[in-house]
């Protein structure tokens, strides 16, 4: 099943046709997608019985918004590829580093971004969705507590994120628009092997990011569990998985984002995020 939102509603996709959640179940499910990832397992339930003529509307891509628009909490995990935590010059970790995007930088996948003063990087990430309330949920158990995944670009302002000691990881990573995600929500059940998806960014068309998912030294239902033994986990919230390689401040000489830019965010099986890029207005 694949989720997506457009103009605040939640339609399921097939191929490039969506059907409207509650006007097709007549008010039997909620338009709102948060609400609806309350009911993820109703929502598949229902979902699994429409037939193909219900896909009733077409999809344009430039239209969806982020599939999950409001998560109450959103993680992300830093240093989950060896060859990033390498190119950043640490060994690979022996437990999570987690930190937060605050949720008021979530987008959706097709968006112009503002740059803040300072070096705006990027990082191209899977991203896990929950979809029911978890605590302390066990490795071998951890995909039952996953809606889906999508793709998220987690990007960066390196001055402000690496001011300090510690370093401000959360804030500079917080900016308006700085939490693309999307296009669509894809549940587990639609992917070969969930654990093993290619995974790619493009600047201006040239390949800086490429890895499999299944290079990250803590898979998604390692990261559900170990967040899940620490805190409650909610349908909606969001875990930015980690980047591959290739991030702009690792670059000799380093290189970061401009008005002039596109940076495109890929999963296989999932679809693409495209972002553009403007001087923000102080």
């Amino acid at each position: 099943m694949r989720l997506a939102v457009v103009d605040g509603r939640a339609v399921l996709v097939r191929g490039d046709r969506a059907v409207d959640v509650d006007r097709v179940s007549r008010g039997g499910l909620p338009a709102d997608p948060m609400a609806l990832l309350e009911r993820w397992q109703e929502a598949r339930d229902w979902a699994a019985g429409l037939a193909d003529t219900a896909y009733d509307i077409p999809v344009d891509p430039g239209v969806l918004g982020a599939p999950v628009p409001r998560p109450r909490q959103v993680f992300a995990v830093a240093l989950n590829y060896p060859p990033h935590a390498a190119e950043a010059g640490y060994t690979p970790p022996e437990e999570p580093l987690v930190f937060t995007k605050f949720p008021a930088c979530v987008t959706g996948p097709h968006t112009t971004v503002p740059l803040p003063p300072g070096k705006v990087d990027w990082e191209v990430e899977l991203v896990a969705v929950i979809g029911r309330e978890t605590y302390r949920v066990s490795e071998d158990r951890a995909w039952d507590a996953v809606a889906g995944l999508t793709v998220g670009q987690d990007l960066s302002e390196r001055v402000s994120q690496l001011r300090g000691k510690p370093a401000q990881f959360s804030l500079g990573k917080s900016f308006p628009g700085f939490g693309p995600t999307g296009p669509v929500l894809v549940t587990p059940d639609e992917f070969d092997d969930p654990d093993d998806l290619e995974i790619t960014g493009l600047l201006n068309g040239k390949v800086v990011q490429h890895d499999r998912t299944k290079s990250m030294i803590f898979p998604v239902p390692d990261l559900v569990a170990r967040l899940s033994a620490v805190v409650p986990l909610f349908p909606g919230d969001l875990i930015f998985t980690g980047t591959p390689a290739g991030v702009g401040n690792r670059m000799d000489p380093p290189r970061y984002l401009t008005p002039d830019d596109e940076l495109v965010s890929r999963v296989e099986g999932i679809g693409e995020l495209r972002q553009r890029f403007t001087p923000a207005h102080l």
